[in-house]
């Protein structure tokens, strides 16, 4: 940002902030009559794209899973990524002015950082490069001959990248159309002619739009020159326009600057000129980047659909040797819903720790609070406004009645119009295996007539599109029970058996009186069956089966198997504790040796190693959403139940209902 013919001055805090930024401020604002004129000059599909870029891209094949691959450049591998992976990686370097300032030219330390890129590029599924401007101090056809060979390892490997011009790369009184200079000679569009992600550039060449595909979808790079001429901001919203279902990373030289004397930041008058124009307007802007000031700060604003915006200043040009091409990387892991960010120096931290001086010793990796954090980006929902997840559509019964089921309750009522009705008394839910399974209401005494009720809630991946709201009662309640003589009652399951459901806990779940209630469970208790006597595991006033969620939350099932080492004594699996207000798949699998319990395809830690088959039965009937205890119910589950399916065999995860 600072100029050597101006030294720097000192904000309240000492931080060094050069006098170009202030003079900055006050030129090349994007008036509303030059918008206006401007986006006259440019239509809605004004994108000049090289001729190279053309021929490059027209034999592309969509939905390739690699920008490219093939030979090895100068020893390294050729940009590959895994497209399809939920995380990925965005490498950012900004401002390397000072390493190359008059006749002090500095190369090494952007060598060793694109080197580190190229290295780890497929560990860290590294994505995109963006540098964010001022290449160079003095915009010197000299200095810029000099930095130009050293990004030619990005071409050679075939890498998605951009670069834009800052101030001190041009001449920092002009805009976009400023014409031919140096800088435009080794960073124009020409240069990314065979590049995977280059697909055009405004009139005159200094802003360019980039795609590359991650995380399952493509993403836009919009990267736009120091200062905007009103032909410049058109055509950046034809971009924008013709692109809105693709999230965007809009990088610009100058946005967000810092407060002085403060650790915030704010929007510099010319950022603000870009955020009313090019930003705020667009939904798929979720994130911006910029260099120019210092020291890195960070904003979120609220843009015209009311999401946020992350805005991130990022620049280490004032810290020892010009920041030494410092990196930072952006890890996107869509999901987590979260982007972690890290600062590292690839320059310092090759050298062997003997070899750094004491001041490089300081810059190996930064862990400042604005230079190591995780931001939120939760795709579900702040995609939803421009790329909403579409949802899975919904699986017919049959389709889900795999071999071996012997029951499958689906509860559809809310999907037939019933949605928040409490159940008749006179309801029965169909067993769509065939078997003869069907559920009917059970209600005792005390409960009321809207303690069961249809909704549409459901799991993401839920075959069917409702579920079963219980209101939860201790002693009392309503829920469902399997219909009298029903087949299911009297199975052992001397085979291995697969008990899959879906479930949600409210967020004021009470663990003091609504623990253990049980999803599904079967009646009879253990001691009723001779079973956990003296020596055996177990309580005898408990039910032969459930499956129920802990104080802690945790999923747990209990059961009385037909065969273990200790006759009589029962087998618990323990799952971790969820979080409320979240639907989960829950799957308990027997395969004859042991049990293992799932949440949401994933196997739990706590399942015992004891070896255990089949399942005790005293030929009653199995409930869903009730819990008895020595006999008697003691309490119904409060939360939604959604699809249950059970099969009298081992399945593998891939083929649970949420495969």
């Amino acid at each position: 940002m600072s100029t050597s013919s101006t030294p720097p001055t000192r904000s309240d805090d000492g931080a060094a902030r050069g006098e170009a930024g202030s003079r900055s401020d006050q030129r090349g604002a994007i008036s509303r009559r030059g918008l206006l004129r401007g986006s006259g000059l440019v239509g809605a599909g004004a994108v000049v794209a090289t001729a190279g870029h053309a021929a490059a891209t027209a034999g592309a094949e969509p939905g390739a899973t690699t920008h490219s691959a093939g030979a090895r450049t100068s020893g390294r591998p050729r940009w590959q990524v895994d497209v399809d992976a939920p995380r990925f990686t965005l490498a950012v370097m900004p401002d390397t002015q000072y390493l190359f300032d008059g006749d002090a030219l500095n190369p090494e330390p952007i060598a060793a950082s694109l080197d580190y890129v190229l290295r780890r590029q497929r560990e860290l599924n590294i994505a995109f490069f963006a540098h964010l401007g001022d290449v160079v101090q003095n915009a010197r056809a000299s200095e810029i001959a000099a930095a130009s060979p050293v990004f030619d390892v990005l071409d050679e490997a075939g890498a998605a990248w951009s670069v834009l011009a800052g101030n001190h790369d041009i001449d920092e009184s002009t805009n976009d159309q400023r014409g031919r200079t140096a800088y435009l000679d080794a960073f124009g569009p020409q240069r990314f002619a065979r590049s995977p992600s280059f697909r055009g550039s405004s009139p005159g060449g200094y802003n360019t739009f980039h795609t590359f595909r991650a995380a399952g979808r493509e993403w836009l790079v919009l990267s736009l020159d120091w200062r905007l001429s009103p032909l410049g901001v058109a055509w950046a919203r034809s971009v924008l326009a013709r692109h809105r279902t693709l999230p965007t990373i809009v990088i610009s030289h100058e946005l967000v600057t810092s407060v002085p004397g403060t650790t915030r930041g704010e929007l510099s008058p010319y950022g603000a000129e870009v955020w009313e124009h090019v930003v705020r307007g667009f939904d798929q802007v979720v994130l911006t980047l910029n260099g120019h000031d210092w020291p890195a700060t960070r904003i979120v604003l609220r843009n015209d659909a009311g999401h946020d915006v992350q805005m991130h200043l990022t620049n280490y040009q004032q810290r020892y040797f010009g920041g030494a091409a410092m990196l930072r990387l952006y890890h996107f892991d869509l999901a987590r819903g979260v982007v972690d960010v890290e600062t590292v120096n690839p320059y310092f931290e090759a050298m062997a720790p003997e070899q750094r001086n004491v001041l490089a010793a300081q810059e190996v990796e930064l862990s400042g609070a604005t230079d190591r954090f995780t931001m939120p980006l939760d795709p579900a929902t702040r995609f939803a406004g421009f790329a909403p997840v579409t949802a899975r559509p919904r699986r017919s019964p049959e389709a889900m009645v795999v071999p071996d089921t012997v029951a499958y309750w689906r509860f559809e009522g809310a999907t037939a119009g019933a949605a928040g009705r409490a159940l008749a008394s006179s309801t029965r839910v169909r067993d769509h295996s065939g078997q003869g399974n069907d559920l009917v209401v059970a209600t005792s005494p005390g409960s009321d007539a809207d303690d069961l009720r249809w909704s549409p809630s459901h799991h993401p991946d839920q075959p069917s599109g409702g579920s079963l709201l219980l209101s939860g009662r201790a002693r009392t309640g309503t829920c469902l029970r399997t219909v009298d003589d029903a087949p299911l009652d009297a199975a052992t399951f001397e085979r291995g058996y697969t008990l899959e459901a879906f479930v949600q806990v409210p967020d004021d779940f009470d663990p003091a009186t609504e623990a253990f209630a049980a999803v599904l469970s079967r009646r009879g208790s253990a001691g009723e069956a001779g079973l956990a006597g003296t020596g055996a595991t177990g309580d005898r006033d408990e039910p032969l089966a459930t499956l129920s969620l802990s104080n802690l939350r945790e999923p747990q099932w209990c059961a009385y198997p037909t065969s273990t080492p200790r006759r009589g004594s029962s087998i618990t699996c323990w799952g971790h504790q969820l979080p409320l207000g979240t639907w989960w798949h829950l799957a308990v699998v027997n395969d004859t040796r042991r049990t293992t319990l799932y949440v949401d395809g994933c196997a739990v830690a706590r399942n015992p190693a004891t070896p255990n088959r089949g399942l005790t039965t005293l030929d009653r009937s199995w409930l869903v959403g009730g819990y008895e205890y020595a006999g008697r119910l003691e309490k119904t589950f409060r939360g939604w139940i959604g699809d249950v399916r059970l099969v009298a065999r081992p399945l593998a995860p891939r083929d649970f209902l949420i495969a």
